[in-house]
Formats: C-alpha cells, structure tokens, sequence
C-alpha cells in the first residue's frame, strides 16, 4: 500500500509521543478484546500476516529515506513553528547532542542519524518520527524548568523509539490488527462494527502502544545514564509531568484527575504515571546497587535508613523532583565507584566533610546535604552500604544486565557491518540528499558506515559522494582528493565527473568544473544534471545566454523539473511557466488559509501535532 508522508508522520508521532494524552476505551472493548484476543486472533491468521509484512517493509523504508525525515522536519516546522526562544534550545542541543554522542547504543543499518528541533508548540509533548526525526515541543521544555537531567530522561525515551524503529512496527502491527477486526467482522453474520472498532482501537492501544512506551521508558533511562546523566531524571521528569498534567496546564485535553483510582485498570495506550514514575524510581534504586530510594515523594533513603528530606528551592514545588535527583547522585556515585574509597570523604574548611567531585550530577545531592548538615550522616551510611553483603551481590547482578545491553547493542554494529550492497548504496543516496541540504555532518557520519562496511559496494562511488560531502564542510583539500580517487579508481562513471565538478564548483573553480561537465557529457549526453549544473555555473558567472542554453537542453531532458530559476523559465517554456505560478499561488493561499483557520482553532488534546 501507499502511505502519504504527511499522514505516514501525523499518525506515528501521535503513536510515539510522550504525553500519556490519548483515547481511553470503555469496559465493554476491553471485555470484546479479551474474548477476541491473542492479538486478534493471530491478526487474522494469513491475511494479517502479510498486511504487517508489507506495510512494516514499506514503513522501514521511509525511516530510512532523508527526504521524508527532511520533509517531516520542514512540515513540522511550517505547522507548529520553529521556537524563537535561545535558551529552550540550546537546552536541548545541549541534552541530545550529549546523548548522541556519548550515550550506548547503535543505530541499525536502515536507520537515519537523528535529527531534532524544537517547535512552539504548547502543549506537554515531544514525538518522534519514523524517521529518528524529534519533535520537542516548547511547552515541554519549559514545564521541566529547562532540566537537563529530566529532559534526558523524555528525550532518551523519544530516542528509544527510534532506534528500536517503533514508528514502523508499530504501524504495520496496527494495520495488521485493523486488517484483522475487518476480516472478523466479514465472518460475522450479526456483528456490532461500532463495538468492533472500539475492540480494535483497544487492541491496537494495549498490544502495540503500550508495550513501546514501557520499553522506551526503560530504553531512554540507560541512554540518558550512559551519556552521563542523574539517574534520578526520569522518575523526576515523570513526577513533574503528572503535577503539571494535573494542576498547571490550562489544556483541559491535558488535564488528568489526581483522585482518579490507581488500582483501577488502565484503558490509555501510555502508561499510568504513577506506574511511571514508580518503573523509573526502580531502576534507579538498581542502578544505584539497590541501596538508594525516595519515599513519601520526599525522604531519601540508604538502605532503608532516612538520609535527609527535600524540599523546595525554586519559586515552584519541586519537592519530589529535588528527592529523585538527590537520590539518583546518590545512585551515580555507588554505580561508579566499587568501594567506599572512590567517594573520597574528607576534611574541608569550615567543619565541613567533602565528597566525590564538582560535576552538575550532585549538585542536588550537595545542596540539600548542606543545607540539612547531613555530611556525617552520608558518610555513615555510605560506609555502612559498602560494608553489606548486598552491595557485591548487585554489582555483579547490574554488571551482568549492562554486559547484555552492550552485548545486544555490539550485534547491531556487527548486522551493520555486514550489509547488503544494496544498504550501502542507500547510505550513499542519503549522504548525498544530506550534502544537498548543506548537512555535511550527518552525511559525513553516513559515509563513514558505507566505508566501514565489509560490502562497501561500489568503492569509486563511496569515495566521490564523501568527497562532495567534505566540500560541503569546507574541507576542500580532502574533499578533491576523495573526488581524484573516484575518477581514478572508475573513470567510465559519470557520476563520479558530475560530484568532482560539483566540489570544484563549491571551490570557485568553475573552469574546471565545466571541464568535468564536458567529459561527463562525453558518457552520458542525456543525464540531466549536465545541463543543471552547467546553467547554473555560467548564471553565478553571469553568461546568461549559455545558461538559458543549458536550462533549455536541462528541460528537454527532465521536463517535469521544477527547479529552473524563473528568469530562464519564462524563457525555456512560457506555458510551463504560467501553470508553475499558478500552482505557486495556490498552495500559497492554502498555506493563508490554513494559518488563518488553525488561529482560530484551539488545540486538540494532542498538541500541535506534527
């Protein structure tokens, strides 16, 4: 099937976003569920089957395609706005580019390096795209107060669904399940389809959403760990997420009742947040050898006995958050350090005790230590922690668990390594849309996968587009060194000519650029991008009659191109021209239209979706 990109990107961020904001289904669906259900009866046997299998390889392949991920990041932008804010995205420039760049994890073969930015969108909300592009609403940010370890915590989980390509399994699963409902009801000779969708939304909420977040939930708080952060963040996050659901956001889609029962089951596709934060404190506490735990919301606790209670220290309640943040340095210096030793307790001035370093992990820690004169008290019950039999045994119990995840994460890059060409040629086509788009570090990392490859395919080709992708980094002595390589190692390839004219171009050498334009045309008369490249250069060289020549012979050779400068196109195809306006202004006045209707539209439960 065909699957737009617009609706392809509204539906999965809707799937993968992080607001526990979605529909809620009656005791009768989940009764009908149970009764229909394992997973709709094996999705309908067959038939389910192969609508998962196709739709799963079609949504793959758009995850792994950079003109949707770009197109996704461009609508997003055009639809919610981009952030005018500084400080909200230097945040999180900030908190991602730590995660990417030192977190654990591997991106599979199919899958785009993630790209990121923050909209002006309202509501509590981030989501993340099949194509590992994050969306991070401005509403979200600045609810965290702009913490970096809570908004490690939500964009580690945002993260965790792109790398483990949520957005696709998810869709293909909830094709296949809704595949199944229509096939059930066709067998049905007296059958309720009101009753039956609901089954369906039901099934699709609890067999295929669910069971992501949870896992995205976890995934996110090793990222965020392995990239340095308080392991406290994301019980912390979640606290702050369930008060302001509950007492700050003027969205009553947002709002949730604080009194509704906890025990009572839980018919959303996101998890319960009380089941959240109580998940995240956990691992926490396990990170941390198992001694460190919050209690009442306040109460810091090492191995049962109450080190200190927080509180507030800012102009808003943020008790809960301060007690997990405290606990999670907590947590952080016991992982990191195996013996007592590590946390060097010493004399300081003023009578006080010094402990671990200066890094913003334990600042939280250090603060309220201070504040409630506990500095002894830790040091006792540290001591104490080290001394129990516990702590060995959890340290080779977390050390086990995190060998695994390094284990796992090791077998991707090994599935990496060993792709097919066919992948590798895929990465070419991507760092080679990324370096159109001026992105040269994304298609810079691309490339280095495609030379690591055991199959790099097609070796010439590799070195011309990392070529092109060096000279969109400036980098011009190595970038026409890699281009002289690919006309050396396969001079019959036309496109290792049209990359070396490009960098030669982007170097101010047009000469030899349209030297390279000619012994590309010698190969290949009919490819199009000759004839492009050409009327651009002699138009920057203002030789206007010889680019009017080459956007000619560039429209003879790709008549549906839509990319020739309007003062040529009047020339090269007048009617062209006219219907090309008229569509401009069309979609122009749409984009009016819809600005001026969405103005007067409040926002739907979900935010602004992208």
């Amino acid at each position: 099937m065909k699957i737009g990109k617009k609706l392809c990107a509204a539906i999965l961020a809707g799937l993968l976003s992080i607001a526990p904001l979605a529909p809620h289904f009656p005791l009768a669906a989940q009764a009908e569920a149970a009764a229909l259900n394992p997973v709709m009866i094996g999705m309908s046997a067959i038939g389910g089957f192969l609508a998962y299998q196709g739709t799963l390889k079609e949504m793959l392949a758009i995850g792994n395609n950079v003109d949707y991920q770009i197109s996704g990041l461009k609508q997003d932008m055009e639809e919610n706005g981009e952030d005018k804010d500084a400080l909200d995205r230097e945040v999180v420039d900030c908190v991602l580019g730590r995660i990417t760049e030192h977190g654990e994890y591997a991106l599979s073969i199919n899958s785009l390096p993630f790209l990121w930015r923050v909209n002006a969108g309202a509501a509590f909300n981030a989501a993340c795209y099949p194509t590992d592009y994050i969306t991070v609403n401005r509403g979200l940010v600045r609810a965290l107060h702009h913490d970096e370890d809570e908004l490690a915590a939500v964009l580690g989980h945002e993260m965790t669904h792109g790398l483990r390509q949520h957005s696709a399994k998810n869709y293909a699963k909830a094709v296949a399940e809704s595949y199944a409902g229509i096939a059930i009801g066709s067998a049905a000779d007296n059958l309720d389809w009101q009753k039956l969708n609901a089954v369906v939304g039901y099934a699709i909420a609890k067999d295929v959403t669910l069971p992501s977040e949870l896992e995205a939930d976890e995934g996110g708080f090793h990222l965020m760990t392995t990239a340095g952060f308080n392991p406290g963040g994301g019980a912390a996050a979640m606290a702050r997420m369930a008060y302001y659901l509950t007492y700050e956001t003027q969205d009553i889609g947002e709002y949730q009742d604080p009194f509704e029962n906890p025990d009572a089951p839980n018919y959303n596709d996101h998890p319960a947040m009380y089941e959240r934060v109580e998940r995240l404190a956990a691992m926490m506490t396990n990170y941390g050898m198992g001694h460190v735990t919050v209690e009442n919301g306040a109460d810091v606790l090492i191995d049962g006995e109450k080190l200190l209670s927080a509180d507030w220290d800012a102009d808003y309640n943020n008790t809960t958050e301060n007690a997990y943040l405290i606990a999670g340095g907590i947590a952080k210096a016991f992982h990191d350090h195996a013996s007592f030793d590590g946390w060097h307790f010493s004399a300081a001035p003023g009578a006080r005790i010094a402990y671990l370093d200066d890094s913003r992990v334990y600042e939280k820690l250090k603060k309220f230590v201070m504040r409630n004169h506990a500095e002894e008290r830790l040091e006792e019950l540290v001591r104490n922690a080290y001394a129990s039999s516990k702590d060995k045994e959890m340290r080779e119990k977390v050390a086990a668990e995190e060998k695994k995840r390094t284990d796992a994460w090791q077998k991707i890059r090994e599935n990496a390594l060993d792709a097919k060409g066919d992948y590798v040629k895929q990465l070419r086509y991507n760092a080679d849309r990324y370096s159109d788009n001026g992105m040269a570090k994304e298609a810079l990392f691309l490339m280095e996968r495609a030379f690591a490859a055991r199959n790099p395919d097609n070796v010439a080709e590799n070195y011309a587009i990392r070529g092109r992708a060096k000279a969109v980094a400036g980098d011009y002595e190595a970038a026409l060194a890699d281009s002289n390589h690919a006309v050396e190692l396969d001079a019959a390839n036309i496109y290792n000519f049209l990359n070396r004219a490009d960098v030669y171009r982007m170097m101010g050498d047009r000469e030899k650029a349209l030297a390279d334009l000619e012994k590309s045309q010698e190969i290949d008369a009919k490819n199009p991008y000759i004839y492009k490249m050409r009327g651009e250069i002699y138009s920057e060289m203002g030789e206007k009659e010889a680019a009017l020549a080459a956007y000619k012979e560039y429209w003879k050779q790709a008549p549906n191109a839509s990319d020739i400068p309007d003062e040529y196109m009047q020339e090269v195809d007048a009617a062209a021209y006219d219907k090309i306006v008229k569509e401009r202004e069309k979609k122009e006045q749409e984009k009016k239209e819809k600005e001026a209707a969405k103005k007067g539209t409040p926002e739907n439960k979900m935010g602004e979706k992208p």
